[in-house]
């Protein structure tokens, strides 16, 4: 991705899968990488959460699957997204961990949620996801995607 640093290039060399937060005027907007597209997706959603909570030391207190229909990659990258978004402000859960895989022309995501009040909340809630400027495609070291959150 554009403005990788050498320590990305080379965790990405290696395999590794991750994101990060990039400054962007009054919203959030995320990188994400792995080696897959299921990962990649994954690393979007898990930046999502950690640009308005830390779950690092959460235990999940329950687990729901979703399955979302494949329509395009951006269609995937922003419907799960959503999910995330929808969870915290209907249901007051946030993912703490997730997994995702391609299953029948469809993605089958696996969310382990933990109530928000069992986080400590460290920023704004995300509303929406952008469609202005998102990408999400394969790359020479697997697949990498960006997008902005509505905050």
């Amino acid at each position: 991705m554009v403005g990788d640093t050498d320590d990305v290039i080379q965790a990405r060399r290696r395999g590794e899968s991750g994101h990060r937060a990039v400054p962007h005027p009054d919203d959030v907007r995320i990188e994400a990488w792995g080696v897959s597209r299921e990962r990649c997706l994954v690393e979007a959603a898990l930046g999502m959460v950690e640009c308005f909570a830390d779950v690092t030391t959460v235990r999940p207190t329950s687990v729901e699957r979703v399955r979302l229909a494949e329509d395009t990659d951006e269609g995937l990258l922003t419907a799960l997204l959503d999910e995330v978004a929808v969870r915290l402000d209907e249901d007051g859960r946030v993912p703490v961990d997730l997994e995702a895989d391609a299953a029948e022309g469809e993605l089958d995501v696996r969310l382990a949620l933990a109530e928000l009040t069992d986080v400590q909340v460290t920023g704004i809630d995300p509303r929406g996801v952008s469609w202005h400027g998102l990408h999400i495609g394969p790359d020479p070291y697997g697949w990498s995607c960006a997008v902005t959150v509505d905050v």
